[in-house]
């Protein structure tokens, strides 16, 4: 399945899930929404009729008045109202008036006139001095004949007379939540095939400018020469720019051939070494100059063993692309055990070490790699340390990692070395021998930290010269 099928498809799940929770929900709050708003407007006219029959009431006249006739004649109207593009022909009211007994006096309907309604909530309520209202079924068999009853007070400085009820039946509201959940799903639809549209639009434009890299990539692979994809902003240009900077970097003919001709210069010098030794050791001579030659032979040896197993090395850090395991490395063991394997040269030298590191201090990331790179930057250290000089190991917590240091008295790296001091195969002779070591230790230092997501910093000081590890 191509990828901009996977984001399409993820894309249109997404939507399809968020449109029917959200639809759902506001489907759910129509119907209440609409009765709530109903109620508001029954609770203002109840109240309204309150005060208009409040002197009948209080005279005991509301049978012999003219509401009688009015209530009669507002049921058989017919209002010709267009409401939501809905046609509305009859009144839905109904309204009656009890006493302060509960009892009936007046009844739109002509139902209920002299019964008791006291048991009712919207009558029991109301005479409490409490909202009354309530919901109730005309039909106990059908739950679409709900009426909503609202009961207003009729007051006579401030004692409660009687009650106006004003009843509506849901089923008038019905065409009115229908029209409105239809509108809600045609909307929604509506908004949710755009949403998919845009979304495959996207996973178009999106696979696209992958297609486009990915034949640039094929073009190159094959030697040809094509112009890199333009993108405006984004990662799109950063990822074209990555590719196209990679194709620089191996099709670099210069940087390869400089690469390998520090590399033959390396391996030229030991083996011409061991061939000078081992035409000399073919002629007789002093038993002391054969074990001179045959010295030079195994250090000669050694020396290229140790480029090639740091070439090694080195090569395997670079084609990583992340560790391959993060684990809790206890530092101050881990510098206690580097140390001891240096012991013999350190009392040689009759150099002073310091360590500053608490023993809980740990760092996590790939013990072997972490040992490897400190054990190259001890070996410096020694290398360029003179007799009775001074090593100075400490580590502290340092934001959201450990600052290691590394202090070794020494002479000032030259203004010129420094910026190259992590460069493959560059290195500066060794004060004890003058010669060079094989200029990759460094480098892959500089590699392990990068893996681990660090900084490596080296800078002169007073006194000698400090190395700062951020992991």
């Amino acid at each position: 399945m191509s990828l901009s099928i996977r984001i399409f498809l993820v894309y249109a799940v997404f939507i399809a899930l968020t449109g029917y929770f959200v639809l759902s929900t506001v489907m759910k709050e129509v119907r209440p929404g609409v009765r709530q708003s109903t109620e508001e407007t029954l609770v203002d006219t109840a109240n309204l009729l309150a005060e208009i029959f409040k002197d009948d009431v209080r005279k005991g006249t509301l049978g012999q008045s003219r509401f009688n006739e009015v209530l009669k004649d507002y049921g058989l109207r017919k209002p010709d109202a267009t409401i939501w593009e809905l046609r509305k022909k009859q009144v839905n009211n109904r309204i009656y008036v009890t006493d302060a007994r509960g009892i009936v006096l007046l009844d739109s309907a002509g139902l209920a006139v002299g019964q008791d309604y006291s048991r009712w909530n919207d009558v029991f309520l109301t005479l409490r001095g409490q909202y009354g209202a309530r919901s109730t079924r005309s039909d106990p068999e059908d739950e679409h004949s709900s009426v909503m009853h609202v009961g207003a007070p009729i007051l006579d400085q401030g004692v409660i007379i009687g009650v106006v009820t004003v009843a509506k039946p849901n089923s008038s509201l019905q065409p009115y939540v229908d029209r409105a959940e239809r509108r809600l799903l045609w909307y929604g639809g509506g908004l949710m095939v755009l949403g998919l549209l845009m979304g495959a639009l996207f996973s178009w434009w999106l696979s696209s400018a992958l297609r486009r890299l990915t034949r640039y990539a094929q073009v190159v692979s094959e030697g040809q020469r094509v112009e890199v994809p333009h993108y405006r902003g984004g990662e799109l240009e950063q990822l074209a720019t990555a590719v196209e900077h990679m194709r620089t970097q191996l099709e670099g003919k210069a940087y390869v051939e400089r690469y390998v001709h520090t590399l033959t210069h390396e391996l030229k010098s030991p083996l011409a070494a061991i061939r000078g030794a081992a035409e000399l050791l073919q002629d007789d001579m002093p038993e002391v100059q054969r074990q001179r030659f045959a010295s030079n032979i195994q250090n000669e040896s050694q020396r290229m063993q140790q480029l090639i197993e740091r070439l090694l090395n080195l090569a395997m850090v670079e084609q990583r692309q992340e560790l391959e395991e993060r684990v809790a490395v206890p530092l101050a063991a881990l510098i206690d055990e580097l140390l001891a394997a240096r012991s013999l040269a350190i009392e040689r030298l009759t150099l002073s070490v310091e360590q500053h590191i608490e023993p809980a201090l740990s760092l996590y990331g790939e013990r072997f790699l972490l040992q490897q790179a400190l054990a190259n930057l001890l070996d410096n250290a020694l290398d360029f340390t003179p007799s009775g000089g001074t090593l100075r190991l400490a580590a502290e917590r340092k934001g959201a990692g450990i600052q290691l240091t590394l202090f070794n008295s020494a002479a000032a790296i030259p203004d010129y070395a420094l910026s190259r001091l992590c460069e493959r195969f560059y290195s500066l002779p060794r004060p004890h021998t003058g010669r060079k070591s094989t200029g990759l230790g460094l480098n892959f230092v500089a590699e392990v930290v990068q893996l681990h997501g660090g900084e490596l910093k080296i800078e002169n000081v007073e006194g000698g010269v400090l190395v700062s590890l951020w992991l």
